[in-house]
């Protein structure tokens, strides 16, 4: 059948091409369906999805190629399931890497400010999440954010403008509310 896998030297092709990509897959999904076990079941569908397909792989940009079928099946999944506003949210905490060990305030002040960005983002449209993740944590260029959203470059890079302006609008707001509870 058309776009299916030839042999073995497909798959060992698609591990080596595709499958350092997986963890970017991972943070996108989590990030649009924000719930990290329907993260991992969108990641590993979509997977087999791109293993299916990568034998009409043309080359190019993996990365933005299996981002683009993760956002689609993020989306498919969405849609099929439950609203976005009522995906459960990510908890940074229990999927972090392990850091090194810091005092007690340093981790305090990173706790805090972790939390205040977790919940900035969470309070952005989709679309400015979805842009700004594939930007500032994948770093994506624009081409690519335009290839795996099906967008216009001019609309990522405004979108990109907008939903950092309104990130930092929420960040400050949130900062003068814990200046006024006496958290700095």
């Amino acid at each position: 059948m058309a776009g299916e896998l030839s042999g073995t030297g497909d798959s060992a092709r698609f591990e080596r091409v595709v499958m350092p990509h997986v963890d970017a897959a991972y943070n996108l999904a989590r990030w649009i369906v924000r719930n990290p076990q329907d993260a991992q079941d969108i990641v590993q569908e979509a997977c087999l999805r791109a293993f299916k397909f990568f034998g009409g792989f043309q080359g190019g940009a993996p990365r933005s190629w299996l981002l683009k079928i993760v956002r689609n099946t993020s989306y498919s999944f969405l849609e099929k399931n439950r609203p976005a506003s009522l995906a459960e949210e990510f908890d940074e905490k229990v999927h972090a890497a392990d850091r090194p060990e810091m005092n007690a305030e340093t981790a305090m002040v990173k706790s805090v400010e972790s939390l205040m960005l977790r919940q900035a983002l969470d309070e952005l449209p989709a679309n400015f999440r979805e842009i700004l993740i594939l930007r500032e944590l994948e770093g994506l260029s624009y081409k690519e954010i335009a290839e795996v959203t099906e967008i216009p470059i001019g609309t990522v890079m405004s979108s990109l403008a907008r939903g950092r302006e309104r990130l930092r609008d929420s960040l400050l707001r949130m900062r003068g509310k814990e200046g006024l509870r006496g958290v700095r």
